[in-house]
């Protein structure tokens, strides 16, 4: 609801400020006193265009401000909307808009500077005004659908629908991946199976690039290592005072020694298992250089197996072990491949089953949408002719069509009305205007009133052309709109005003020479004497009085 206005070098309004209340709240006051100017202020809170001669003569800019309180049913989409305009959300929704004297304006919600498109799509919750075109919101055929359903159509339903088209439309993308896919697949097959072919081919083996590695070492090095060998089992064995002659003969003396006294007998053994072991050695060194020799054509197939493994490394990996995984990682993707195949087929077989579901349940909806437009057609009827209109007739359109399938299901919708009787329905932007317009808007908010996603209404010409009975009827139906929503409502008959819950005063008067305008909230004394005035004008008399005190008595 709204709960705080003030308004700032707005024309004839210099500073004026609001405490609205729940409910139902009535502005009155004599032609001219500037109602119509309170009523445009909170158009621009609404997003409504800014006129470039706005600011009050002698002032640069005027200024509306507002603060919110969006009702429980609301504060869940008033958030999403405050957070995709990329603004703060806090409880109370706070709006200041700037009109600059040529026009230019500054809208800042919350604190946060903004458009004023954000701001028209932020007011589309907040605020409904009706008497003027640019601003009725239910004249806005995009909104008809989600009106309808709000009315009377089980959320279920349409909940339904739009999760089988959130699964139409992942499958499809799905779909669309995979014919992508689908596109490369055989390049892409085509160059796995070239590479795996290329590894197997090679018949790798783990560790097989380090042992090639070290034999490429020993031959390369063939002559230096046989000849080292060679020296060492001569050293050790075969050449003059070689190392195991040494040996023996220092061995036979220890022993001989070790006879006389048994205490070498200890180092004389140690002495000669080092002489079968040096033995042993040499016999092992002569081995090795006998084995060692140049082999150039081993050297040449080493070479060019390591020159293999080198280019297959430089593809999947340094190592032989790296290779072979790397093989099975595109054998494994190879697979995959054959399966992507299969699954779209699994898809498009899932995709033609959810679109079925989804054509069925939009079907259904549009039944349920039918149904709930007969009886939003029946309660506004009924509404309409409370208020006078019995010639009008809301028709509530809805028109089908397949290839048009949605979240929302398929259907077209949109409120029609027959203003007369024997005339044919048209749009509602297109219905007369002023008081005849805002009654039948009235009719439709009535009927719509708890599945009219608004905080608050505004009726403005609502009592234009009505008097007497029928308009203590429009009062009443404006009150009964006011029991889930607070309605703002500017009125020149006294039957409507006193059925308010809260009234306000707006006149003018002088100071200092320029006009200026004050709004004031009524007690019940002063209400009891604007009421008689609005009986009796210039005159006001004990009869007006009290005709005027049981008319705000019948209304309580």
């Amino acid at each position: 609801m709204l709960r705080h206005l003030r308004i700032t070098n707005f024309a004839i309004l210099s500073d004026v400020a609001i405490d609205f209340a729940p409910g139902f709240n009535v502005l009155t006051g004599e032609t001219g006193a500037g109602k119509s100017l309170v009523v445009d202020a909170v158009a621009l809170l609404r997003g409504g265009r800014a006129r470039s001669d706005i600011p009050r003569a002698g002032a640069d800019e005027a200024v509306v401000e507002a603060a919110f309180e969006p009702p429980d049913d609301l504060a869940a989409e008033v958030a999403a909307r405050l957070e995709a305009a990329g603004l703060p959300v806090v409880e109370e929704v706070v709006v200041r808009r700037v009109i600059s004297r040529g026009g230019r304006s500054r809208v800042h919600v919350n604190g946060g500077l903004t458009t004023a498109a954000a701001l028209a799509s932020l007011g589309e919750v907040l605020v409904d005004l009706a008497g003027q075109h640019e601003h009725q919101g239910l004249v806005d055929v995009g909104r008809h659908r989600g009106i309808l359903d709000a009315f009377g159509v089980d959320p279920g339903m349409s909940g339904r629908t739009d999760a089988l088209y959130a699964k139409i439309r992942r499958l499809s993308h799905a779909l669309a991946e995979g014919a992508e896919a689908a596109r490369t697949r055989a390049e892409r097959d085509d160059f796995l199976r070239f590479q795996i072919d290329e590894i197997d081919a090679a018949k790798l083996r783990a560790g097989e690039d380090a042992e090639l590695a070290a034999e490429r070492e020993r031959l390369r090095f063939a002559g230096k290592l046989g000849a080292a060998a060679r020296r060492g089992e001569e050293a050790l064995y075969s050449a003059e005072g070689a190392v195991v002659d040494v040996l023996g003969a220092a061995l036979r003396e220890l022993e001989a020694a070790a006879a006389i006294d048994g205490r070498l007998g200890g180092e004389v053994h140690k002495i000669g298992e080092a002489r079968v072991l040096l033995e042993d050695a040499a016999v092992a060194l002569r081995r090795y250089a006998e084995g060692v020799a140049d082999d150039p054509e081993r050297l040449a197939e080493i070479e060019e197996r390591m020159h293999l493994l080198g280019r297959l490394g430089r593809k999947h990996g340094p190592t032989a072990a790296d290779i072979l995984q790397r093989g099975e990682a595109l054998r494994a993707e190879l697979e995959g491949l054959a399966q992507a195949e299969a699954r779209s087929a699994e898809i498009e077989t899932e995709l033609a089953a959810a679109r079925g579901e989804a054509e069925k349940a939009a079907a259904q909806l549009t039944d349920a949408r039918r149904r709930a437009g007969r009886r939003l057609e029946k309660a506004a009827g009924e509404a309409l002719a409370e208020l006078g209109l019995a010639g009008a007739k809301v028709e509530v359109v809805v028109e089908p069509s397949p290839d048009r399938l949605g979240p929302d299901g398929w259907d077209r919708v949109e409120l029609m009305l027959r203003a007369n009787r024997g005339e044919p329905p048209r749009p509602l932007a297109r219905v007369a205007s002023g008081g005849e317009l805002s009654r039948i808007m009235l009719a439709l908010k009535l009927s719509l009133r708890r599945a009219d996603p608004v905080a608050t209404y505004v009726f403005d010409e609502v009592d234009a052309g009505v008097g007497g009975g029928a308009a203590e009827v429009v009062g009443r139906q404006i009150r009964r709109v006011a029991e889930s929503r607070q309605v703002l409502c500017v009125t020149h008959l006294p039957q409507i005003a006193a059925l308010a819950d809260t009234q306000f005063r707006v006149e003018k008067y002088e100071k200092n020479g320029r006009t200026e305008t004050r709004v004031s909230r009524l007690q019940a004394t002063e209400r009891r004497e604007e009421i008689a005035r609005m009986l009796g004008g210039v005159s006001i008399t004990s009869k007006t009085r009290a005709h005027a005190d049981e008319m705000l008595s019948r209304a309580r």
